[in-house]
């Protein structure tokens, strides 16, 4: 598919990022990666995908003129990364692809057959790998998995907002981002029995997709991907030195 949009998550969580100071550098979207910088890298390869418009959240000043160099659309953050994502998804239009600044090895391929596998009736799309998947393609790798009835499952900070409808999802987001103190709360808003299920383990990574669709009002789906390192992004300095390896591979 081409003509869609994408927009790059790139905002600031507050205090300082020990990757950033790890890596020596003003910002995480900032460090250098095979001589470019991981924003570099995330816009061109949503670009080689199809993308028509790339648009990426950050208020941090350096990382804007990193926009500007690459030709991208600068966006302002808001109170928290839902609303910043609602905002831009509003301004934007959908379809709408939405990734991360630091998901360093992001390759056109991957969103390509994301984009192809989506259901046709999906308003909001998630895509997500096997942790034997992930464990093949980067055995060192140190992830927090999310362990279901059918297996442990790993995201891969690639979504897909398809239409209006989508935005309902992130109302929900911003429900759980409220509670994000409270475990409990947050797996409340599925309701007390999707909560049992996951405790005692029966909760398939399907069905609690399509709860949490049901909650938001929207389609949801999720897809699987064959690719392991597309659950590889850089959230600590382990991951930085785990894909600096990787891009020395021959």
């Amino acid at each position: 598919m081409t003509g869609f949009k994408a927009l790059v998550l790139a905002g600031s969580r507050g205090g300082a990022d020990p990757v950033a100071e790890y890596a020596g550098v003003a910002h995480k979207a900032l460090i250098q990666l095979d001589g470019e910088t991981l924003l570099a890298r995330v816009v061109t390869a949503v670009r080689a995908a199809g993308a028509s418009e790339v648009a990426v959240i950050s208020s941090h000043p350096e990382v804007r003129a990193e926009i500007a160099r690459l030709g991208a659309q600068a966006l302002d953050e808001a109170a928290g990364p839902s609303l910043s994502v609602e905002r831009a998804a509003q301004q934007l239009g959908t379809p709408l692809l939405v990734t991360t600044a630091d998901h360093a090895l992001l390759q056109s391929v991957w969103i390509q057959r994301f984009i192809s596998e989506l259901p046709g009736d999906a308003d909001v799309a998630v895509l997500v790998a096997k942790r034997n998947t992930v464990e093949a393609a980067a055995p060192n790798t140190k992830r927090t998995w999310l362990k279901l009835a059918d297996g442990h499952w790993s995201g891969c900070n690639l979504f897909w907002l398809a239409n209006e409808r989508a935005l309902g999802i992130l109302d929900l987001w911003k429900r759980v981002e409220a509670e994000r103190k409270r475990p409990w709360r947050m797996a409340w808003i599925l309701g007390p029995r999707m909560l049992l299920r996951f405790i005692t383990r029966q909760l398939a990574l399907r069905a609690a997709a399509q709860r949490l669709g049901e909650v938001a009002g929207v389609r949801a789906a999720i897809v699987v991907t064959p690719y392991g390192l597309a659950s590889v992004d850089v959230d600590k300095p382990a991951d930085l030195d785990l894909v600096r390896e990787i891009v020395r591979r021959p």
